[in-house]
């Protein structure tokens, strides 16, 4: 299974859809809501949210939203990353509800070569959710240094520092 790219594997106009999706529960929301002390009561208190908002009930807070699409990039886009450069934009476009089923897909814009080290390059992608009826909920922009092969045999290749199983009294090898 494919975890990243290297540098020449990215096609400028590609498309990755990402698979599975996620289906977000009210646990998975008021929990990172918590950890990043957001306690807006859009997010945490139902009635608040069922009496006072246009929406009728709780959203989503944007940024766990954010978090389930990058994540979901990952093996498609920078699971060999040198380095996420910049996030260019983020724009959340539609609400997410408790219940919503997440699905995100990346397109790459663009990739340039660095400048400063020829193992290496950039690449520009834009990263687009949607929910389980096709509505688009997110829409963001980011800049990755990803490696060229080289660069990657260099450090062992596609799983570097991976070790090797040793036998012991337990398992006794091959």
């Amino acid at each position: 299974m494919q975890f990243g790219r290297s540098y020449e594997e990215f096609e400028v106009g590609a498309t990755y859809q990402h698979w599975p999706g996620k289906t977000v529960t009210e646990f998975d929301d008021h929990m990172f809501c918590l950890l990043t002390m957001n306690h807006h009561p859009l997010h945490l208190d139902e009635h608040y949210a069922g009496e006072t908002t246009q929406f009728g009930k709780n959203v989503v807070v944007g940024n766990y939203v954010y978090s389930i699409l990058l994540g979901m990039s990952v093996p498609d886009v920078s699971g060999k990353a040198i380095a996420n450069l910049e996030i260019e934009s983020l724009r959340h476009v539609a609400p997410t509800f408790h219940g919503d089923t997440l699905y995100g897909e990346t397109k790459v814009l663009d990739k340039w070569e660095s400048t400063s080290k020829d193992d290496r390059g950039v690449v520009h992608v834009e990263t687009i959710g949607y929910n389980q009826d096709g509505k688009v909920v997110c829409i963001f922009r980011r800049k990755v240094m990803v490696p060229k092969q080289n660069y990657l045999d260099a450090r062992g290749g596609e799983q570097p520092g991976r070790p090797v199983p040793q036998p012991d009294r337990n398992w006794p090898g091959e």
